[in-house]
């Protein structure tokens, strides 16, 4: 690991519990600074509602008024987690709905890139709609250091990854086949954005979960980003912010223990195509010869190929939408 790595860990790594709420809240009214928390969600109503409930709860009280918007944005689901998100007090907005003249991509990038235009606060926090046991704790200490340090523009969260017992059958996690339970990424992050990142941008070497969906920054980063539509988004707004605001301005904040649905192998798979594209688009600007992945299912005959299209659509960054600038200016 680099020198400069291992200073930025212990200058740029803390616990959550490192920033009381108290601290936080002063910081919050002494600056001004406004917070919005967004949940991109996609038929996540079992777990929705819970973490909307959580973050009104605590975080959203007139004794604790630290989260200023909480938006939901459904990108299409077919159950209620519309309606169950909206019942707990969030607002929730169709992806759709947003900047209707640029035709919706799937994808959580699409979703995560179009939040910015409905919403207003000065730091944004996302969070996966999918985690259980979800703790207000995360909100609260992935946003700290934004309101605390003006030297900190983006933080991501970090977490023990426990593998519970209803993860999809054959999804065999990293940890048990290396006989741990908890502690590092998953298989995509350990087998693909890991030593991607070690390789060509060893100052992310320290990065603990770089694939995380916890994580917050200011708008005035963000704005300035350009976002891969679907699975590379994470890896592509931590690399493009090393290279806009520089390593010190990065941090991670351990959040305790991270709990949430389990992908099966082939859809890891066509996460990790995205991924690699994501860093192989940022290390040549170039084009992946093929951008589609074949997998393999057994079929009654045989084994079936099924071919999907790799992610390759990227957005600009939203500072350059019209409709952004009218709506800031607004």
């Amino acid at each position: 690991m680099l020198e400069e790595v291992e200073r930025w860990l212990s200058r740029r790594s803390w616990s959550a519990s490192e920033r009381p709420v108290e601290r936080i809240l002063a910081a919050k009214q002494r600056t001004g600074t406004t917070v919005s928390v967004v949940l991109p969600a996609l038929d996540e109503e079992a777990t929705v509602g819970d973490i909307v409930a959580a973050i009104r709860r605590e975080l959203m009280t007139d004794a604790v008024p630290l989260v200023d918007e909480l938006v939901v944005i459904d990108s299409g689901s077919g159950d209620r987690t519309a309606e169950v998100a909206a019942k707990a007090g969030a607002r929730v907005v169709h992806r759709d709905a947003i900047l209707p003249r640029i035709p919706a991509l799937p994808g959580k990038g699409e979703v995560l890139w179009r939040s910015l235009l409905v919403t207003s606060g000065d730091v944004v926090c996302f969070i996966d709609a999918d985690l259980k046991d979800f703790d207000a704790g995360f909100v609260s200490g992935i946003v700290g250091p934004l309101l605390t340090d003006p030297d900190v523009d983006f933080v991501k969260a970090m977490y023990d990854r426990p593998f519970t017992e209803d993860r999809p059958f054959g999804a065999e996690s990293d940890s048990l086949a290396s006989g741990r339970t908890s502690g590092q990424g998953g298989r995509v992050t350990e087998l693909v954005a890991r030593p991607l990142l070690n390789l060509h941008w060893p100052q992310l070497a320290g990065i603990v979960q770089p694939l995380g969906g916890e994580y917050a920054a200011r708008r005035s980063l963000l704005e300035r980003l350009p976002f891969p539509v679907g699975y590379g988004v994470e890896l592509a707004l931590l690399v493009d912010a090393l290279h806009t605001v520089g390593l010190d301005a990065l941090a991670q904040v351990d959040v305790g223990v991270r709990k949430h649905r389990h992908q099966d192998g082939q859809a890891l798979g066509r996460m990790a195509a995205a991924i690699y594209r994501t860093a192989q688009l940022r290390l040549s600007r170039g084009h992946l010869v093929r951008p589609e992945l074949t997998q393999f299912e057994r079929g009654e005959h045989g084994f079936v190929p099924h071919t999907y299209a790799v992610d390759t659509e990227e957005r600009p960054p939203m500072r350059d939408i019209e409709e952004y600038a009218v709506h800031r200016a607004a």
